[in-house]
């Protein structure tokens, strides 16, 4: 007896709920991507097998094994919706219009940059309809192992041959102190002076925090007193209220520091410098509204060069590229 007709028995939906599955590995966690409820999940995945005559997926205690008609559905379906994006891609050309969704993740220090980015992208293609989570490391690597973004924007990209990346901007870290401090009137202030005050941090994980930590290690500098915080923003408000001192990224002070609220000493070694980079993984065919906005990052890097003043070439201090 030959099977049914797949074609008359499975739906977009249902592939689509069975891909946030089979990448999430959790019904629980593709129902919150999706905005459903867990039952109706399941019920997707349970019609779907219907349709297929195979199980795709069973739990063992409380984890999900994946199986091997599972595996070869979803490389089908990534290719129908790398298809299905293609052809909206093509009539939209057609129309006059590029029309498409993008969703992007970007760490906390890139929403200084990546605004002025889209801003841009928007103006060139406003039916495009873009979607900006902003997070910190740990949940933009956990995003990313999860796909649930077409790119994460990144400073530290963890080292995995199986992602994409490609530096879009100089992210320079400086120290940061009151106004009146006494190291900006020191004669030739060094590392250890700077850390012989409390030095506030950002949780472990944060790519500005790694970094710091880094550079310290190598110049065999003990942070003898250190405070966490939880957001730049805190960071800053800290240090003008002479709670510590700070390394923060030069766009994350740029306007106290034009304003006088904070001043940034001359230390050895800084700035430190690592790169904004767009990331993504290697196998996750991007779609055609991705490649556009790849494009365009790359057409538009002189301009964002010469709009931060932080041109992506050698300078002194230690330079760091994506990778650690």
């Amino acid at each position: 007896m030959s099977r049914p007709n797949l074609l008359n028995r499975l739906t977009f939906r249902q592939l689509q709920v069975f891909q946030a599955v089979h990448r999430q590995q959790s019904y629980s966690r593709a129902a919150e991507q999706l905005g459903l409820t867990q039952p109706a999940v399941s019920a997707q995945i349970r019609q779907l097998e219907q349709a297929l005559e195979q199980p795709l997926f069973k739990y063992a205690g409380k984890t999900l094994h994946v199986l091997p008609a599972a595996d070869a559905l979803a490389a089908s379906v990534q290719s129908i919706f790398g298809q299905v994006s293609s052809l909206q891609m093509e009539l939209s050309e057609l129309a006059g219009t590029i029309r498409g969704e993008l969703n992007l993740a970007a760490v906390s220090t890139a929403q200084y940059v990546v605004p002025h980015i889209l801003a841009r992208f928007r103006a060139r293609y406003p039916e495009v309809q873009v979607r900006l989570r902003v997070c910190n490391r740990g949940q933009a690597l956990e995003r990313l192992a999860e796909r649930r973004d077409d790119l994460v924007i990144m400073g530290m990209v963890p080292e995995d041959a199986n992602l994409a990346f490609m530096p879009i901007l100089d992210n320079e870290m400086i120290p940061v102190v009151w106004p009146g401090h006494p190291l900006l009137t020191a004669d030739s202030p060094t590392l250890e002076d700077f850390t012989r005050y409390y030095v506030l941090m950002r949780e472990p994980g944060s790519g500005t925090r790694t970094a710091f930590e880094d550079f310290v290690a190598r110049e065999r500098v003990s942070l003898r007193h250190t405070l966490e915080l939880g957001t730049n923003e805190a960071i800053k408000q800290g240090v003008m209220a002479h709670l510590g001192v700070a390394v923060l990224p030069r766009l994350a002070v740029q306007l106290e520091l034009a304003s006088g609220l904070l001043a940034s000493p001359t230390l050895p070694g800084f700035p430190l410098r690592r790169s904004w980079c767009t990331v993504h993984p290697k196998d996750r065919y991007p779609t055609p509204v991705t490649e556009l906005f790849l494009r365009f990052v790359r057409e538009l890097l002189p301009e964002l060069n010469a709009h931060f003043k932080a041109p992506l070439v050698p300078a002194p201090g230690p330079s760091f590229a994506c990778t650690p």
